[in-house]
């Protein structure tokens, strides 16, 4: 049975074959992007990038950039056709190729919002995550799967919460007025939630397919951009750009 990002790869190459860009050369610098040029200098200091989790994979193609979170960084260069033979078995390979279908998605207008906002645009940001949800789901219980700091925060004053995180640092602390619990309570935290708010780094982290439930889900961030256009989903990022 294939996988969700298998099912979004093969979903982008058959874009990829109708518009005839298979032969057409990407490139992936990680860098990896500073915690500058990923995000700026926002006021909040608890960001996963800041903390050096996570950095940002970006990658080229023609005048399009496309960016996604990742633990496991590198550069790389290569055709879309090698792009897209490349084993889905770690978090590398896995960030080349949804940072790739995130860049060409934007270079043919398939996708928007596939940069991080920077400086004051997460504490922005947070301050429409709770209006979006109830004009569409109503006064809801929301399970947050991924540690985003602004986020939790807003939305632990307006609604019941809980919050899922993978990183051992953050398990069991109070983050931000929200309990983080670990990997372990992931199912039951479903179960007892309206509405999975999750981060699109899910999709990088092969970690997605467990939150495709029959539960409403709102992906949230830049790593889920062109994923979210070729495959439907709703995704909230009203500050990148």
């Amino acid at each position: 049975m294939k996988t969700i990002l298998e099912t979004v790869r093969d979903k982008a190459v058959a874009l990829w074959e109708t518009e005839d860009i298979l032969n057409e050369r990407i490139t992936v610098s990680a860098g990896p992007l500073s915690v500058k040029e990923a995000i700026g200098e926002p006021e909040e200091q608890d960001f996963p990038i800041q903390q050096g989790k996570e950095k940002l994979m970006e990658a080229r193609f023609r005048e399009a950039r496309g960016q996604a979170f990742t633990d496991h960084y590198g550069n790389y260069s290569g055709t879309l056709t090698e792009v897209a033979a490349l084993p889905l078995d770690n978090n590398f390979n896995r960030a080349i190729l949804v940072s790739t279908v995130n860049a060409v998605s934007r270079s043919l207008g398939q996708a928007e919002g596939t940069i991080h906002c920077k400086d004051s645009g997460p504490k922005e940001c947070s301050t429409q995550i709770f209006d979006c949800i109830r004009k569409k789901h109503g006064n809801c219980k929301i399970t947050i799967i991924g540690f985003q700091p602004a986020l939790a925060e807003a939305l632990n004053k307006e609604t019941e919460v809980r919050l899922i995180d993978l990183d051992p640092d953050n398990v069991g602390q109070i983050k931000r007025g929200v309990l983080v619990e670990g990997g372990d309570a992931t199912q039951e935290a479903i179960g007892w939630c309206d509405l999975l708010l999750v981060t699109g780094t899910t999709l990088a982290n092969s970690t997605i397919d467990m939150f495709l439930t029959d539960k409403p889900v709102l992906f949230y961030g830049t790593t889920i951009s062109g994923a979210a256009s070729l495959m439907g989903w709703e995704r909230f990022c009203p500050m990148s750009s």
